[in-house]
């Protein structure tokens, strides 16, 4: 079993996304300037995001991206692949109904979708970008009620969705397991780890990008020094979008819990098998408890299944693979192999209250951090505003961001590790034929 340490995650396998793509040439050169303008902490989806929108406005910013890990290889890389412009957090306010917030949050998402499809179609980004939606499913009484009450909220939010009885979905998914669900076009899927990589690849000339590189500390002056393993620099400003590792350099401590999950890929199937797993050629099932299980029938003829968190340390992956193929026979039992070829854990970073940790921190540290497990297009979004910030320009949509809830306390250890695996061991329990 593995770890992280105290910078970042160091994983028992690669991302099975990032397992899947030609093999590429990493940017591991140190820059040769000691000096820049700003410095992004993390080269996920956020700090490429940040980085990519202070460049475009700014050409003349000298912004140095550092990545402790390989673009492709980071939580970022690991993920479903589900880009959601729905919010998960209903409740983030200040003053207002949670209407009005949630159509704020989903006027934000829309706005970082739209960008994000627009970098693709410029450089040309090969991700496995579809816009066929998601299905929503559930196998319980209580994953129904939960169901139900979220058609409630996008009646409110106008958001449109077609119903589906035992049948109909046993029709569209090529299993009888789900007894209610719900399909919306709210979703686009990608190939994770390409997306990651083909904005690496793409970053404006005045980026500089350094991987396989750990910030090991961050001091305060004059300017900031920021310190690697082989490096010692200094900038005006700093970035910090390295989501739960923003811990290890001062941030966040009382306001972030790390987890892992996990998620395992199948071979190529055969035309029999994928003619099984449902009439549509890409599906994706979101489960109605959030320790359940995530399914997808992908455009690459593998079927994906992710399930399980574990606090701060990564499970044994044999262990894990065993647990997922579980999942995988119970949804499909008539098939002749639920064999997962690739297997491998990521972490995210929760908030007690599904808050986002973002804005500004001190004289010029900015922090966008606490993704909550969905943040593909609330990193996009979050980091092209922070990168905004940053760069001085004030818009309603930052004002928006800005005016939601913060992240409430999270108290310490030992406190912290029981409650957070008592509510897992709960959890579990609770989500029975959803896991």
């Amino acid at each position: 079993m593995s770890k992280a340490n105290n910078f970042y995650p160091q994983y028992q396998e690669k991302s099975g996304w990032n397992a899947l793509l030609p093999p590429r040439i990493p940017r591991l050169s140190a820059p040769k300037n000691d000096d820049f303008d700003v410095i992004v902490v993390g080269a996920g989806i956020t700090g490429l995001s940040a980085a990519r929108s202070m460049a475009n406005i700014n050409p003349q910013l000298n912004i140095l991206v550092i990545e402790a890990s390989i673009c492709g290889e980071g939580s970022s890389g690991r993920n479903s692949g589900f880009l959601i412009n729905l919010p998960h957090n209903t409740g983030m306010s200040g003053h207002q109904e949670n209407i009005t917030i949630a159509k704020k949050q989903i006027a934000l998402y829309q706005e970082g979708m739209d960008w994000l499809k627009s970098i693709i179609d410029t450089h040309h980004i090969e991700c496995g970008w579809n816009p066929v939606g998601k299905y929503h499913a559930a196998a319980t009484d209580d994953g129904i009620k939960h169901l139900k009450k979220t058609l409630e909220h996008y009646q409110e939010w106008g958001i449109q969705y077609t119903e589906f009885q035992q049948g109909a979905l046993e029709h569209k998914l090529g299993t009888s397991y789900y007894r209610f669900g719900y399909h919306s076009f709210n979703n686009i899927f990608v190939q994770p780890a390409a997306l990651i990589r083909g904005l690496a690849d793409t970053l404006p000339n005045n980026v500089f990008l350094w991987e396989n590189t750990p910030v090991i500390k961050l001091e305060k002056g004059s300017k900031y020094t920021i310190i690697t393993p082989t490096k010692t620099l200094t900038c005006q400003k700093v970035i910090i979008a390295n989501n739960g590792f923003s811990r290890k350099l001062g941030f966040a401590r009382d306001r972030l819990i790390g987890i892992y999950t996990y998620a395992g890929l199948t071979d190529i199937l055969d035309d029999d098998t994928w003619d099984m797993l449902g009439e549509e050629p890409e599906w994706g099932v979101i489960p109605a408890n959030r320790l359940g299980t995530t399914l997808r029938k992908t455009n690459l003829k593998r079927f994906m299944v992710r399930s399980a968190y574990s606090y701060e340390n990564e499970r044994p992956l044999s262990e894990v693979k065993l647990m997922l193929e579980q999942c995988f026979k119970n949804r499909y039992p008539y098939l002749k192999s639920h064999t997962l070829s690739l297997v491998w854990g990521g972490t995210t970073a929760l908030t007690r209250n599904g808050a986002l940790y973002f804005g500004k921190v001190d004289r010029d540290i900015y922090i966008s951090v606490g993704c909550n497990g969905a943040g593909m297009i609330k990193g996009t979004i979050f980091g092209k505003l922070l990168g905004e910030m940053v760069c001085g320009l004030h818009s309603p949509q930052l004002a928006d961001a800005l005016g939601f809830q913060r992240p409430s306390w999270i108290p310490p250890e030992p406190i912290r590790s029981i409650a957070v695996k008592s509510a897992i061991q709960y959890q579990r329990f609770k989500a029975g034929l959803e896991r």
